[in-house]
């Protein structure tokens, strides 16, 4: 492939777990992912030959995981630390452009940093919403279908609106509530296009629990930043990247191939090169 060239950085600090899986889909893509230690880009307790920088990379993923143990709320102690010590070069990295994603408790940490929903220009701020318990009150971990709801999200627009994926979903705080009015928050994000997915049936059909695992209102599953290069979504595509990771393998064609997490990461590997 000739995205050998295609530099992303996977964030990570303790706690951060899904790094590796991410790593090994991006790079089976064609890509050069590298799990990066925020300490690094900080310049803090690492050597000269390990110290790097976020400009040096096209796009930015944030995995996975329970970092800092996911205490105060879940990925809000990653978003203090990378507010407080690389915030400018983050909102510069974002003005520019480049693609910034954020995967269950990364897209916690996003919205934490206040790029999701977002406010034009990329800059961080105050929270706009929160990723809460869900409403089963206890961890959910299962197979579970997204639809694209055919928004601002340029990496997916050659996709007819209300195409399925199947990724699976393993998290205790994935209710998304959104700040002031929430309702009117809602239809606002509708009709900006930043509602990126929406938790489905397998047939497609509206969810309710369990294929709701939350109780996200609007069935909301992930979202854009206005511009559409911030996203984050609360299922794993990296844990169906492989057919050989799908639950009905067995019975349906082997373990050979790809699942809808190849799908989903290679298109937006290919509009990651578009931008950069």
């Amino acid at each position: 492939m000739a995205r050998r060239d295609l530099r992303i950085a996977l964030l990570s600090i303790e706690g951060t777990n899904c790094d590796e899986e991410l790593r090994v889909a991006l790079a089976t893509l064609g890509a050069r992912p590298e799990i990066v230690s925020l300490k690094q880009l900080e310049g803090r307790e690492v050597g000269p030959e390990e110290r790097r920088r976020l400009a040096d990379y096209d796009a930015l993923f944030i995995p996975g995981g329970f970092s800092a143990g996911d205490y105060v709320r879940a990925g809000a102690i990653f978003a203090a630390r990378i507010r407080a010590s690389i915030g400018p070069e983050l909102e510069e990295f974002v003005r520019s452009g480049h693609l910034v994603g954020g995967v269950c408790n990364g897209f916690q940490v996003v919205v934490e940093l206040g790029l999701l929903p977002g406010r034009s220009g990329g800059r961080l701020g105050t929270p706009e919403a929160v990723l809460l318990t869900n409403d089963s009150g206890h961890f959910e971990c299962r197979p579970t279908f997204v639809s694209w709801e055919g928004g601002a999200f340029p990496a997916l627009r050659d996709l007819p609106k209300g195409t399925r994926f199947l990724f699976p979903s393993a998290h205790a705080e994935g209710k998304l509530v959104l700040s002031g009015d929430p309702v009117a928050h809602l239809r606002s994000l509708e009709r900006a296009g930043q509602v990126m997915f929406r938790w489905v049936t397998p047939d497609g059909a509206p969810a309710v629990y369990p294929w709701n695992p939350n109780g996200s209102p609007g069935n909301v599953a992930g979202l854009t930043n206005p511009e559409g290069n911030v996203f984050g979504l609360m299922p794993h595509p990296e844990r169906s990247f492989f057919r050989a990771q799908a639950p009905d393998w067995s019975r349906h064609g082997g373990p050979n191939g790809f699942g809808d997490g190849h799908r989903f990461l290679d298109a937006v590997l290919a509009h990651a090169e578009r931008v950069r």
